[in-house]
């Protein structure tokens, strides 16, 4: 019994089939490709006529501005994204919707960012929490000017992405912090901060004790936020302890404004002393260990 389809001429049927089959796909790509093209350029023209019939909502109105977002983000727009139609000179998407007022917001409130961040690195080392910098800014607005959100702040921290790494969202823990140094912090270095968060400060023996490590982990992870500035230390103590600056500085020391308003005018080994002294007057000794 012969056999059909054996030789070049069944080479050629296949290269045949082959051909059909990518130019078939080819076709179908291309007709999603439009059909797709066609169907958010009549989402861009509904999302035009929702943000030109809601733009002082969402410029006045923080929970309705971060839904807004939100929902360009759902389907892939950003906001302040720059826009490649090359409308109205190639501005972002809220910049051709609602003019310049909500892109100056956004901007305007990236450059508080940047001063709050500046303002305090003595004291944090360039980790601040971002619920504290949306405090010091709102502090800072006159009255009747539209409310901050911490929404608000990650979305003004975006714009800040042309000036590289120098600032970022992080997590420690569960809370959102703005780094403002360039530096990428490692996983010790976190663990140790998240330790911080919990009592303020930490020690050796403490992180010896609770996370299992060795004596040469413990210290590295330490001296290298001590470089930083992130961490503070108290040396009056029979142990070595070492303090968030923020802990010091913030709601916890307004009973010692005295000592901590001193701080701003004496060299770094005074703002130790002082630090130390008031820390050892009025911290509670408290242990990471369990019960």
């Amino acid at each position: 019994m012969s056999r059909k389809g054996v030789g070049l001429a069944a080479f050629d049927r296949s290269r045949l089939t082959s051909a059909q089959y990518a130019t078939h796909g080819s076709a179908l790509r291309t007709s999603n490709a439009q059909a797709l093209q066609t169907q958010l350029e009549v989402f861009r023209s509904l999302l035009q006529q929702f943000a030109q019939t809601h733009a002082k909502d969402i410029r006045s109105d923080p929970a309705f501005r971060a839904q807004f977002a939100r929902m360009c983000a759902a389907i892939g727009i950003d906001p302040l994204a720059s826009s490649s139609s090359g409308k109205s000179g190639g501005g972002s998407v809220w910049g051709q919707l609602l003019g310049r007022s909500v892109n100056d917001f956004y901007f305007g409130l990236a450059v508080r960012v940047v001063e709050v961040c500046g303002q305090t690195r003595g004291e944090n080392g360039g980790l601040l929490e971002v619920r504290k910098v949306r405090e010091m800014i709102q502090r800072s607005r006159s009255e009747g000017s539209a409310e901050v959100t911490e929404d608000d702040i990650f979305r003004a921290v975006g714009t800040l992405k042309p000036l590289g790494s120098a600032y970022s969202i992080i997590k420690v823990g569960s809370k959102p912090y703005i780094r403002s140094i360039p530096k990428e912090l490692n996983t010790d270095q976190s663990a140790v901060l998240e330790a911080v968060q919990v009592l303020g400060y930490v020690s050796i023996s403490m992180l010896m004790a609770n996370l299992r490590w060795t004596r040469p982990r413990s210290q590295t992870a330490i001296e290298d936020l001590l470089s930083e500035g992130m961490l503070w230390v108290d040396k009056q103590s029979e142990e070595w302890e070492y303090w968030s600056p923020s802990y010091m500085l913030g709601p916890q020391a307004e009973s010692n404004g005295d000592h901590i308003q001193q701080v701003g005018e004496v060299n770094w080994k005074g703002q130790l002393n002082i630090i130390a002294s008031w820390a050892s007057r009025s911290r509670l000794k408290m242990s990471l260990a369990p019960d």
